[in-house]
């Protein structure tokens, strides 16, 4: 089974991806599995907070060791989770290498002008950057080669980028990832409302635009 973490800061096109991934057929995609786990640590205030804690299991370590266990997945063979990096906190990093790591990277310009709207006068820690350089640092000094995605350059070639990325991940690319309909989809998290609505909207990646 293939096992993937896409780790994210915020306003970075992940759900995007997520969708993208979601198209395959053999692919099962979860969104955000620590999202609870993070509201509960930080204490942080986010949309929907009460309403997010009592719909997802907020132990942080059970929901990964959970994942890892995970082998049914309705028939499919490959397990995306489009995880937020600043959502791992108080959690040991050591079953990174069990799962192959994707970070997707924005030119913070282009990220913060978008998360203010929902989290006014984001800080570092809001985005995650710090945290994710980290990770990227301590997967490459455990000999694993992390794959490293530019949003800008998402947005710009989707094909391109799509065929590298599962070229980089042994799968096969399908045309199908370039597109979905313009909806919810099943996998959103409960949030979603709060977060998702320009892209329920949306029926593939959006053109890029400089902020």
């Amino acid at each position: 089974m293939n096992k993937i973490c896409l780790w994210s800061g915020p306003r970075n096109v992940s759900t995007a991806l997520m969708y993208s991934f979601a198209q395959r057929d053999d692919t099962k995609v979860i969104d955000e599995p620590l999202y609870g786990h993070y509201l509960l640590v930080t204490g942080v205030k986010h949309p929907g907070r009460k309403e997010i804690m009592a719909e997802v299991n907020c132990d942080g370590v059970f929901v990964m060791d959970d994942l890892l266990k995970m082998n049914d997945l309705d028939g499919k063979k490959v397990l995306f989770l489009k995880q937020m990096t600043k959502h791992l906190v108080d959690i040991e990093h050591d079953f990174l290498p069990k799962f192959k790591n994707i970070f997707l990277i924005r030119n913070p310009k282009d990220m913060l002008s978008s998360l203010a709207v929902n989290i006014p006068k984001p800080n570092l820690a809001d985005t995650g950057l710090d945290l994710q350089w980290k990770l990227y640092k301590n997967l490459k000094s455990l000999g694993n080669k992390p794959i490293v995605v530019d949003a800008k350059e998402l947005l710009m070639n989707p094909e391109n980028i799509l065929k590298q990325l599962c070229s980089h991940l042994k799968l096969e690319f399908v045309d199908s990832m370039l597109s979905w309909p313009a909806e919810p989809r099943k996998e959103d998290g409960i949030w979603a409302k709060y977060w998702y609505q320009s892209l329920h909207k949306s029926t593939g990646f959006q053109s890029y635009q400089a902020k």
